[in-house]
């Protein structure tokens, strides 16, 4: 293999000394492209498409079991199933990364077929427990055992380029996040598809998906033995703060997602404008996860994360003072641009902080098992502040607040790493 076809990741010390101000990955070869490279990428979009795509409609489900199935219970109890769904998404990490460090790509076809079999039970789902278990539980495991090894494969291949190849493959999501709000609505309003049948058709378009990745995703390193979890990683400055600085963003994040068509209806936006408000919010998050990564394997990954998430924390504070029609749409696309490059480049800044390439699944699993956590609470402690105050303000000051004090974290982690402010980090 050609100089001119790798990447050599050194580290590379800061003067200032410590061993947390560091490039931490250990230098290797990174093919950086080639087709066996781009067809993992292919096969980790297609997963990102299907687990967090998939969940960026819940929205809608949120909309049709609070008027159909589900009109006895509060909009924070319907939450919950979202928030399980995504807790599950991010913890489930913690056992299929270490899996993969060990077993390789081998490992993600189990909960491939688990994701397509929790869409069709479903689509037969009646009462809440059922939801919770089908859609909440089972979808949410089967998502996080896909989608931390899909990204930590993603990123054995590329190095100098990581941050763009991840915002490609984490565009898959916003793309799901266009057309599964769509396709959903109006199979919903069609009275002769019904529930189940439009439920059913999503889960052979996430059959297909989850088939291409079977297919194109491949490890490339040898298996890493040894202990399954590295709970020392916590020990190390930079590690941490990156990991509660990202829980605390999640905290806040998918408020919008859950509850801006309902925000917009009170404001007196008809229901079919108001559906398509997701996908607006997703399409714009396609360029906000590839365009920052591609950035910041130039600016750094560190430095534009920061800068994202600083604007996100900005427009959830202001989103109290949106009521009209317009105002409500140009915040859905400001809003899904400035969020899309926090979860593209999440995945990166871990990886950054990872002591060698082999434990990339390992850090990043432990890392999204407590992000998980995040994810779980978040939009029902917003449910909850929405029934008890009966207006929108106090929800979406808290996401704002906890965005901006996960901004405050991660920007230590990268003073750690670099202690000048105009540095690449």
């Amino acid at each position: 293999m050609s100089t001119s076809q790798v990447s050599v990741d050194r580290a590379t010390p800061n003067s200032s000394a410590g061993p947390d101000r560091l490039e931490l990955e250990k230098p290797t070869e990174f093919p950086e492209g080639g087709t066996r490279a781009w067809m993992v990428v292919l096969g980790a979009f297609c997963v990102s498409f299907s687990t967090f795509g998939y969940m960026n409609a819940f929205g809608v489900y949120q909309d049709y079991y609070t008027e159909h199935f589900l009109s006895n219970e509060t909009s924070s109890s319907i939450s919950w199933i979202g928030s399980v769904q995504v807790c599950f998404l991010f913890s489930g990490s913690l056992i299929g990364g270490p899996l993969f460090d060990r077993y390789g790509a081998s490992i993600i076809h189990i909960p491939a077929i688990a994701i397509v079999l929790s869409v069709m039970m479903t689509s037969l789902c009646k009462k809440y427990y059922q939801f919770m278990l089908a859609q909440g539980v089972l979808g949410g495991i089967a998502s996080g055992m896909l989608f931390a090894p899909v990204m930590t494969c993603v990123s054995h291949y590329f190095h100098n380029r990581r941050a763009a190849a991840l915002g490609v493959t984490v565009s898959g999501s916003s793309i799901g996040g266009v057309i599964f709000p769509i396709a959903l609505s109006k199979m919903l309003r069609n009275e002769s598809l019904g529930f189940g049948w439009s439920v059913r058709i999503v889960g052979f378009i996430i059959l297909f998906m989850v088939l291409i990745a079977m297919i194109t995703v491949r490890e490339r390193l040898p298996p890493r033995y040894g202990k399954i979890l590295l709970p020392a990683a916590f020990t190390r400055a930079p590690y941490t703060l990156v990991t509660l600085g990202i829980s605390f963003m999640m905290w806040g994040l998918f408020t919008p997602f859950f509850y801006l068509p309902q925000y917009a209806q009170s404001y007196g936006m008809d229901s079919q404008l108001s559906s398509y408000l997701l996908s607006i919010l997703n399409a714009t998050s396609v360029f906000g996860r590839i365009l920052p990564g591609m950035v910041a394997d130039k600016i750094g990954r560190f430095n534009i994360l920061i800068i994202n998430s600083l604007c996100t924390g900005i427009l959830l504070l202001c989103w109290i003072a949106i009521t009209s029609n317009a105002s409500i749409i140009v915040f859905a696309g400001l809003y899904g641009f400035f969020s899309g490059g926090i979860v593209s480049l999440m995945s990166p800044c871990i990886a950054q902080v990872t002591p060698s390439p082999d434990q990339i699944g390992t850090h990043l699993g432990m890392s999204m098992a407590i992000i998980g956590l995040a994810g779980l609470t978040g939009t029902p402690i917003c449910g909850a502040l929405l029934e008890r105050y009966g207006t929108y303000t106090q929800a979406a000051v808290f996401s704002g607040v906890v965005m901006l004090f996960g901004v405050v974290l991660v920007t230590v982690a990268r003073f750690y790493l670099r202690a000048k402010l105009l540095e690449i980090v």
